[in-house]
């Protein structure tokens, strides 16, 4: 399977919303169908992974990154919601997975600078999420070296919770820090959690560039409809 250009972060849609899919919502028995169903409206495909520790959920592993890299040549996007105490190994073995764009957390603080020299020895693109009630401006000293920048608007790892309250205005915050970061290259603004149909227009207008879709897309009636729907907010 063909992989990604080498600058596939500066190539995405700067003029509509990308659109990010969840692995998560997607059909886990049928995966390699229900991928090939939505990959005409994919930029990415996003894959969580959580240690049962930093976020409570137990999500995915590194066999089945190369395994959607065998079956997708979308840009692969791994969350790792990990220890400190792993988030290095977890970044070498999903690294040797296939994985185009590996985002740690900001709360990984102790590890993060190691983490971010070591993405760059093995030529992954680096983010990083940020929970709900952290502090925006903690991703300020990070953000030069970033090529995404992910908003949580819900509690980690746990699905179908509403959208916080303050979540258009870290938006907003994190939209200034990365302007004014002094990068040459592009980052891309992002949101996760709590994505319904009456979230988006909002985070959208709040300066996301992307939004990670999961149910809001997999389970959508018509996925046509709905998909040209995130592409004209």
């Amino acid at each position: 399977m063909t992989t990604p250009s080498k600058t596939w972060i500066a190539d995405l849609p700067k003029d509509r919303l990308i659109a990010e899919f969840s692995v998560w919502s997607a059909d886990l028995v049928r995966l390699a169908d229900d991928l090939a169903r939505v990959d005409p409206h994919v930029d990415i495909l996003h894959i969580d992974v959580a240690d049962g520790h930093f976020a409570p959920a137990m999500l995915f592993f590194p066999d089945l990154v190369a395994s959607v890299r065998k079956v997708s040549a979308r840009p692969i996007h791994v969350h790792l919601m990990v220890a400190d105490s792993i988030l290095l190994s977890q970044i070498e073995q999903f690294a040797d997975a296939g994985s185009d764009l590996i985002s740690l957390h900001v709360e990984n603080e102790s590890v993060a600078d190691e983490a971010l020299d070591l993405l760059d020895r093995r030529g992954v693109a680096a983010g990083m999420v940020l929970k709900v009630d952290t502090p925006v401006e903690r991703v300020e000293k990070y953000a030069s070296r970033l090529s995404f920048v992910t908003l949580l608007g819900t509690a980690i790892g746990v699905k179908g919770q509403g959208l916080d309250e303050k979540a258009g205005a870290r938006l907003q915050q994190a939209k200034q820090i990365i302007a004014g970061c002094g990068a040459a290259h592009r980052i891309v603004l992002a949101a996760d959690g709590g994505i319904r149909e009456h979230t988006v227009p909002l985070l959208r207008q709040s300066g996301a560039e992307t939004v990670v879709l999961g149910s809001l897309a997999f389970n959508a009636p018509s996925l046509d409809e709905r998909m040209a729907w995130v592409r004209a907010l």
